[in-house]
C-alpha cells in the first residue's frame, strides 16, 4: 500500500491499511490510522496525527513548523479528525507552547490551497473553500463555512452554523448561526439555509431570528442587546450560545 518511491520514517506509525502515494514523505513521530489515504507529493511533517478515513491529496502539507517568530523548535502536533479531506496544497501548521497543538475536527472538507497557521481550533464539520488564509490561534465552531480567499485575522473566533462569503476579510469574531458578508464585513441575518438543511425547528429559528433582530437590527450596543435578550426572548440552547458567544468574544463581534 506504499508507494515505491514514498520516503516513510521508520519510526512514523501507519495503519497496515494507510495508502501511500509516490514521492509521499512521512517523517518521525507520525501516526495514520485506519483508511487513510495520502497523496502523491504529500508531506507528513513530524508531529501530524491522522485519524481514520483521513484523505490528504497531492502537495498537501500537514505538521510544518509554525510560521511564528516565538517558536522555539517545541515539540508539538497537527491533529487531523477521522474523515477529513484535505485537498491539493493546502498547509497545516502544528502548534506551539500557546495550546500544544493545532487541532481539525472530523468529517472537515479543507479545500486547495487553504492555509491553516499554528494553534488553530475546527470543529466537526467545517467547510473551508480555496485560498482561505487562518492566522494563528483561530477558532471555528461545528458546520462552519467559510468561502473562498479569505483572510481570517489572528485570534478570531467564528461561531457555529455560520457562514462567510468568498473573498471577504474577517477582522472580527463571527456570530453563531450568521450569514455574514459585505466589505466591511456585516452580518446580513441568520444562515437559514443552513439550519434548515440541519433541521432545525421552526420554534428554534424564530427565536434565533428574534435574538439576531436585538443584536445587531437595532440600536443598542452589545451590552445593552444581551440584557435585552435575556429579558425578552426564551433562552433556548442555541440563544444561550449566542449570549455566551458574545460575553465571551475578545475581539468584539462583526455587527
Amino acid at each position: 500500500m506504499i508507494h515505491a518511491t514514498a520516503i516513510v520514517s521508520p519510526q512514523a506509525k501507519l495503519h497496515e491499511s494507510v495508502e501511500v502515494g509516490p514521492y509521499a514523505i512521512i517523517e518521525d513521530n507520525v501516526e495514520i490510522g485506519e483508511g487513510s489515504q495520502i497523496g502523491s507529493s504529500a508531506l507528513l511533517a513530524s508531529g501530524a496525527r491522522l485519524g481514520k478515513n483521513v484523505k490528504v491529496f497531492h502537495g498537501a502539507v500537514i505538521g510544518s513548523v509554525p510560521q511564528d517568530l516565538k517558536f522555539e523548535g517545541e515539540e508539538s502536533l497537527a491533529n487531523i479528525g477521522d474523515g477529513t479531506v484535505v485537498r491539493e496544497y493546502a498547509t497545516i501548521n502544528r502548534g506551539t507552547n500557546e495550546s500544544g497543538s493545532s487541532d481539525v475536527g472530523k468529517n472537515c472538507l479543507i479545500m486547495a490551497y487553504a492555509h491553516i497557521a499554528h494553534d488553530c481550533k475546527l470543529g466537526d464539520h467545517v467547510i473551508m473553500a480555496n485560498s482561505v488564509n487562518l492566522a494563528g490561534h483561530v477558532e471555528i465552531g461545528d458546520y462552519a463555512i467559510i468561502g473562498g480567499v479569505v483572510p481570517v485575522h489572528q485570534f478570531v473566533k467564528i461561531g457555529a452554523h455560520s457562514m462567510i462569503g468568498g473573498g471577504f476579510r474577517v477582522p472580527q469574531d463571527v456570530c453563531p448561526y450568521s450569514l455574514v458578508g459585505g466589505s466591511p464585513l456585516k452580518v446580513m441575518g441568520l444562515n437559514l439555509i443552513g439550519l434548515r438543511r440541519r433541521e432545525y425547528s421552526r420554534e428554534t429559528i424564530r427565536s434565533l431570528q428574534d435574538t439576531f433582530k436585538i443584536l445587531f437590527f437595532s440600536d443598542l450596543n452589545t451590552s445593552q442587546a444581551v440584557e435585552k435578550i435575556k429579558a425578552d426572548i426564551e433562552i433556548v440552547p442555541e440563544v444561550q450560545e449566542i449570549l455566551t458567544f458574545a460575553e465571551k468574544s475578545n475581539r468584539g463581534m462583526v455587527k
